[in-house]
């Protein structure tokens, strides 16, 4: 899958510090809303903004395989699953970690509420090994070492897919997307920067739900008004393929009744 567009990409930008696209897009979440609380009713689990955006990312990823994937050794490698990373706040926010959801594109929007929901909470509570492990690391090692450490790791788990279990690391760590609302914080709308160790083609951060006046039918109406904002790594992607992932966000978020439960 190295067409001349990726070949000249990759050769071109190094490590997504240089070579990013930045995009916004904006939804009608009257049905978004109607939905979610329909879901709550049929299942009682609390199903948010954020569980749908996923949902919607994971299911324009799997349409634009491109995007699903890594570089390594200057090629593009696709991923076999659509994985996406939720980030979680601990500490009242004094601390950040991360929930992967394995081939979300595939499951009901309850159930990655619940998967996120209990494996938030393990997080929360001191239970997760894997993290455990890997934040004693950070903890002991300096700045100055930390930095090829990551650097290394990164590589060797996001990349060549190596997972290191002595260290609470994973492969593949965060799928082929990083997800995180600013929504919750009281922000619109805000962009992210690529965390290089990361390794992902693209995050996006959702923001607030809004009642904004917008053209209807030749007529100005109130409308609730979801925002997304992504940045993607140049390399991965051209404007093809996000568009397409961007139609199947947007159809997927206004009208959602499609979807399993």
């Amino acid at each position: 899958m190295n067409s001349t567009r990726r070949k000249l990409a990759i050769a071109t930008w190094g490590p997504p510090d240089e070579g990013n696209i930045y995009g916004k897009l904006t939804v009608d979440a009257t049905e978004l809303i109607k939905f979610m609380e329909h879901v709550r009713q049929k299942t009682g689990e609390k199903v948010t903004v954020t569980h749908m955006v996923g949902k919607a990312v994971a299911m324009g990823l799997a349409k634009a395989p491109g995007l699903n994937g890594r570089i390594a050794w200057g090629t593009y490698i696709p991923h076999p699953t659509v994985d996406i990373t939720y980030l979680v706040a601990l500490e009242d926010g004094a601390d950040l970690a991360k929930v992967k959801i394995a081939e979300l594109d595939k499951k009901p929007v309850s159930a990655v509420a619940t998967e996120l929901r209990a494996r938030a909470e393990k997080l929360r509570k001191g239970q997760d090994s894997e993290f455990e492990k890997s934040k004693g690391m950070l903890k002991l090692l300096p700045s100055w070492l930390l930095r090829p450490i990551v650097k290394l790791t990164g590589w060797l788990t996001g990349a060549l897919g190596l997972s290191v279990p002595a260290l609470g690391l994973e492969a593949y760590p965060f799928g082929s997307c990083i997800i995180t609302s600013v929504g919750m914080l009281g922000i619109d709308e805000a962009f992210a920067p690529h965390t290089p160790f990361a390794r992902v083609p693209i995050l996006v951060l959702v923001g607030s739900v809004k009642e904004t006046p917008v053209v209807r039918d030749g007529a100005v109406v109130v409308r609730q008004q979801l925002t997304m904002t992504a940045t993607v790594d140049h390399r991965f992607v051209d404007g093809f393929q996000l568009a397409t992932v961007a139609k199947t966000i947007r159809a997927t978020l206004e009208n959602p009744w499609d979807l399993q439960p």
